[in-house]
């Protein structure tokens, strides 16, 4: 295994962290509130960022995530490229690679999916579905949202078409919306199946770990400059011992899922069998993410309950992903399932 980047990748990732870093300062962030920023959309977009995830992999989508993590910016960048550049160029036909990708490319067409979301919506003949899906990330800006049905087959349906998309306000900004098919007009993808689903959704696992890899770098950096400056007894809290060990503990936590991370990208760019270090990856965004978000906000002591802090936005998209990606015990029964197969990688 060689998880070292390619200059590609490095220069996309280059790229990202400057257009990230520039946009997305903190009052920029209060100022759109749950919202889309659509001009860092548009920016990104038009360096060709979302684009370059077809050369670059999944282990490059990763890499461009760890970036918009570090700065918990409001772009649908995870769901359209997973969702839409990697599903379709991987399962599409060719003619709705030629019909999608290019507005996926350029941001006038934004996808996301509905999944994992097990036996909630059903298809009928003619490429019909009905039922609802309780929330699906960044479906408010979304033109296009990928719908698994009872069978696991995957079903391009326009927004437009659905029955309702109502707006929901999840714990982090994700622009989030429930969905209602009624009959709603579908295209499959491709020639969609459970295999399919499985490798879209293993996918999904692990781009959205290595979104979770950089929330929490950016809440423990924040930590470590808090704690550098702010003085207790005479001394910078980071020299207290406890303050340390808090922070280390929190470094090994990252390191560990972004590692993971990125060994389930290089699998999965590889062609290799991903299903078990997607679900790995998941399990340690999960479980350490949720702890390194709490230790980011307590070695801030009495400034990380204000909700108004920097610091505070990195905690709530590290207990939204927690959520999102299934939460530690699930994670580990999928494994277990695996493990019990004799399936695991």
């Amino acid at each position: 295994m060689d998880f070292t980047p390619t200059e590609e990748q490095e220069a996309a990732g280059e790229l990202a962290g400057r257009i990230f870093a520039d946009l997305s300062g903190h009052e920029r962030l209060r100022a759109a509130g749950t919202g889309t920023d659509a001009e860092l959309w548009k920016a990104l977009c038009a360096a060709g960022l979302p684009g370059s995830v077809e050369e670059t992999g999944l282990l490059g989508l990763v890499l461009l995530l760890e970036e918009q993590g570090r700065t918990t910016a409001q772009v649908p960048f995870a769901a359209s490229c997973v969702y839409g550049i990697l599903a379709v160029t991987r399962h599409g036909t060719e003619e709705q690679r030629a019909r999608l990708l290019p507005g996926l490319r350029d941001g006038t067409t934004v996808m996301t999916g509905a999944l994992p979301a097990p036996g909630t919506v059903t298809s009928r003949g003619g490429g019909r579905l009905s039922g609802t899906v309780e929330w699906v990330p960044w479906l408010r800006d979304a033109t296009h949202v990928l719908v698994p049905d009872e069978d696991r087959a995957l079903w391009l349906v326009r927004a437009e078409d659905a029955a309702a998309v109502e707006p929901v306000e999840l714990t982090a900004p994700w622009a989030a919306a429930r969905l209602v098919l009624d009959g709603a007009p579908a295209e499959r993808l491709g020639r969609s199946d459970a295999t399919t689903h499985d490798d879209v959704l293993a996918a999904a696992r692990i781009a959205f770990a290595g979104l979770q890899a950089g929330v929490c770098a950016g809440s423990l950096a924040r930590a470590v400059a808090y704690t550098s400056v702010r003085e207790q007894f005479g001394r910078p809290l980071s020299t207290h011992q406890a303050v340390q060990l808090r922070a280390a503990d929190a470094h090994m936590d990252t390191e560990a899922i972004r590692v993971t991370a990125y060994e389930a990208a290089w699998r999965f760019d590889e062609g290799l069998d991903a299903g078990g270090a997607a679900l790995t990856a998941a399990w340690w965004a999960s479980e350490a993410g949720r702890r390194v978000v709490h230790a980011g906000q307590h070695l801030h002591g009495g400034m990380g309950a204000d909700l108004d802090h920097p610091v505070h936005r990195h905690f709530l998209w590290g207990r939204q992903l927690d959520a999102y990606l299934g939460a530690g015990t699930e994670l580990l029964a999928e494994l277990g399932d695996l493990l019990a197969k004799g399936d695991l990688s």
